[in-house]
Parts: structure tokens; sequence; C-alpha cells
């Protein structure tokens, strides 16, 4: 039994190896980039953020007012209807004001996007199907 965890090839056979068994992996971490919070003058940040309730708006607004990218996500207050439909009513106001777009993305996520950013609500499929619609707020 010994031997079994050593290695038989050197490293540079495994990697030309693992292209060939693998030809459609992309190692991204090949790849530079810029990283963390100073990307650049003129880059899009994109934040997630959980709406508990309609206190959470003012801190959201800023951050709308500000032109980032959000994803929201309102599971604590989708069984609250009127909690839901005062804050999704003040969202679509705070949008309508930047001139941005809001849209579902899934049951209990938005994502809101600042002006001159439009959301494509059209779902990509891997198969041949005809493109799906999907939430529209």
């Amino acid at each position: 039994m010994s031997g079994i965890f050593k290695r038989t090839k050197p490293k540079e056979e495994e990697d030309e190896n693992a292209e060939v068994i693998a030809p459609n992996f992309i190692d991204l971490s090949k790849y530079g980039g810029k990283k963390g919070p100073s990307m650049g003058k003129g880059s899009i940040e994109v934040k997630v953020a959980e709406i508990d309730g309609f206190e959470d708006l003012r801190e959201i607004s800023n951050l709308i007012y500000e032109g980032k990218v959000l994803i929201l996500d309102f599971t604590t207050i989708s069984n609250d209807e009127l909690a839901l439909k005062r804050t999704l009513s003040e969202l679509k106001r705070l949008v309508a004001d930047v001139g941005g777009d809001i849209a579902g993305i899934s049951q209990n996520l938005l994502i809101v996007a600042p002006k001159n950013v439009y959301v494509d609500r059209t779902k990509i499929r891997r198969s041949g199907n005809a493109p799906r619609r999907y939430g529209g707020y």
C-alpha cells in the first residue's frame, strides 16, 4: 500500500493533461484584474442588501442616489403584505426619481440600477428554448 498518494507525474505534465481532459475549462486565476474597492474612476459598484422593514430605505436610498447597483433581498418582509407593498412603492418612487430601473430577479430578490443602466428582463437559458421573461416591478 505504500506509494498510493505518491505523485507519479511531474506537475507540468499534469497541467498539460488537465487542459486536454477539460478543454472548455477556463482558469480565471490566470487572468489579472483590479481587486478591492478602489477599482478606478467611473466603475460601477454592486451592493447586496437585505430589507427588514421600511426603515431600511433611508440607507438604501442613499446608495440609489449615489448610483450604485443594488441587489435587494426582501425575504424577511415577503409575508407582510402591507410592509412589502409600502417598501416596493417607495423603491419604485426612488428609482423613478433618479431615472433608474428596478426588476425582480427571483421570488425575493430585486435589482435596482442607476440612470443609464437597463435591466434586461429576459432570462438566458442554456437549452434551445425561447427566452423567458421574468419579474417586472
